[in-house]
């Protein structure tokens, strides 16, 4: 390769994280913004307001997106990612715009389940595309920068009570959606595919042709079946934390929040729940993951040149951070100790988050990077959608916080697990 064409590349490079990000952003922020979203919609759908419902409606989501992504995954190994990603974007963007009109519980519901489908489609061919563009040395901080997108959609969803105040909840919903397929347009024009070395992806597919014989081809990686796990574990208290924690911040007594924020002095009851306590809880999870993605990819990609685990250990680092915190949450502290738990909880995940596709690339080829992440997502979203109604069950009950701390037993065991994993390689291109 020339110079010329070596910069050409590295500009592509980067130039796709630039692109992905703002699709990551609304990929976080039109499924989140529901959670605060929550009482400014239950004036017109009281539906909404019962915990148990509101479990099902944040539930349908992750069981529809968990179970559309080992299928998604697979279609992105074999068609162009431009085309599913700009695609994607547009659909869900346009889901997002109709919700502004639901006139009731059930059109919310299925218009939930409609977006599961839609957001599926994008993650996994957007970090398959990031993965090829990034080789070695700059793959974790490339996935890390990518994911901060996520994070920062995150935290504006938090500002969705501030939203509706100003607007409404269904114009906020409309601006979400208009945005998006806006952006889908640009995307189109600016996004450019890249596809594995032609005869290298012939040969491999004599082997592994169609659907059904690449699953069983990822079911011959033994270290997949310890991937799969170490990234199920930590999305239960991940999804858990992303859906529920507004409303455990939310019970915060508003004279504690009021003597720590003397800005919100002036505030009602209801204010202090709708302008602080519910996007604080947001913001700083977010705020600390964008943080964690950003240090945990460029530690590991240093640590890695100098040891094949690096990534690995780095993950295993940041899962061991999130264990303290959901304890801390778990015990119902005083909203100080929450404060402090939510940015460790941040910061260990962002360490994770950084580093799951570059230690699967480090045992799956390729060509079956998209359908290995689809599976990753099926098990851990799977398990999220499972632990978010477990949790609003416990809410009626009124064991929000020790059903949180519960969560931190799988992580310990998630740990434990992935640091028996031996890679002989930073990137696997063979199966």
């Amino acid at each position: 390769m020339s110079e010329d064409t070596s910069h050409r590349f590295d500009r592509q490079a980067w130039l796709t994280v630039a692109l992905l990000w703002p699709v990551a952003l609304l990929n976080y922020l039109d499924r989140q913004v529901l959670s605060t979203l929550q009482p400014a919609i239950g004036a017109d759908i009281t539906a909404i307001l019962d915990s148990q419902n509101f479990g099902r409606l944040m539930g349908i989501f992750l069981w529809i997106y968990g179970m559309m992504s080992p299928i998604s995954g697979l279609i992105a190994d074999r068609f162009n990612r431009k085309r599913l990603i700009v695609g994607s974007l547009c659909v869900w963007s346009a889901v997002t715009l109709v919700m502004g009109h639901a006139q009731d519980f059930s059109q919310l519901y299925w218009m939930r389940a409609l977006m599961g489908v839609s957001e599926a489609l994008y993650i996994p061919a957007a970090l398959a595309l990031i993965a090829d563009y990034h080789q070695g040395r700059t793959r974790s901080l490339a996935v890390g920068i990518h994911m901060t997108g996520l994070y920062f959609g995150q935290a504006l969803g938090g500002f969705g009570a501030l939203a509706a105040a100003e607007l409404s909840w269904r114009a906020t919903f409309q601006c979400l959606g208009f945005a998006g397929v806006a952006y889908s347009v640009i995307l189109a024009i600016f996004l450019r595919e890249r596809k594995v070395q032609e005869a290298q992806s012939e040969r491999f597919l004599t082997v592994v042709r169609g659907m059904g014989k690449s699953l069983v081809a990822l079911g011959s990686i033994g270290a997949f079946f310890v991937i799969l796990f170490y990234f199920a574990a930590p999305s239960a208290p991940g999804w858990v934390v992303k859906n529920w924690l507004p409303t455990l911040f939310g019970k915060m007594h508003p004279e504690t929040v009021r003597a720590m924020f003397p800005f919100a002095a002036g505030f009602s009851d209801a204010e202090i729940v709708s302008k602080v306590a519910k996007p604080l809880s947001t913001i700083v999870i977010a705020a600390s993951g964008f943080v964690g993605v950003l240090v945990g990819g460029l530690f590991a990609d240093r640590w890695a040149q100098r040891n094949v685990r690096g990534r690995i250990f780095t993950g295993a680092i940041g899962l061991a951070l999130t264990i303290p915190a959901l304890l801390a949450l778990g015990s119902n502290p005083d909203p100080a100790i929450a404060l402090a738990a939510a940015v460790l909880y941040g910061l260990g995940f962002g360490f994770f988050d950084a580093n799951n596709m570059p230690v699967l690339c480090q045992f799956v080829p390729p060509q079956l990077r998209a359908a290995g992440y689809g599976m990753m997502n099926l098990i851990g979203v799977s398990a999220g959608a499972l632990a978010t109604e477990c949790i609003g069950k416990l809410d009626q009950a009124g064991k929000l916080a020790q059903g949180i701390g519960w969560l931190a037993a799988p992580v310990i065991i998630a740990i434990a697990l992935v640091l028996t994993l031996r890679p002989t390689t930073l990137n696997r291109t063979t199966l």
